[in-house]
C-alpha cells in the first residue's frame, strides 16, 4: 500500500519561503519532492509504511519549524 500526501507551508514573503526551501532542500533532496511556489513550498510526501510517513512528515515540520525561528530571529 502506498501512503501519499501534500504538505504546504506559507510565508508572508517570497525571500523567507526561499530561504526556507534552500535550507530546507539540502536535508531533503532525493527524499520528499519539493516545489517553491512564490511565497509557499509544496511537498509531496510518499513511503509504503505507515510508521515511515509519519516519522518523514515529523521531521520535515521540525525541521522548518527551526529553520522559521532563525530567519525571524535573524530579522531582529
Amino acid at each position: 500500500m502506498k501512503i501519499t500526501g501534500d504538505l504546504t507551508f506559507i510565508y508572508k514573503t517570497s525571500d523567507d519561503a526561499k530561504v526556507v526551501f534552500e535550507s530546507l532542500e539540502v536535508d531533503n533532496e532525493n527524499y520528499l519532492k519539493s516545489k517553491l511556489n512564490s511565497n509557499a513550498i509544496e511537498y509531496e510526501v510518499e513511503s509504503e509504511r505507515l510508521g515511515t510517513f509519519l516519522a518523514t512528515v515529523d521531521d520535515l515540520i521540525a525541521s522548518e519549524i527551526v529553520v522559521e525561528k532563525i530567519v525571524k530571529k535573524t530579522k531582529q
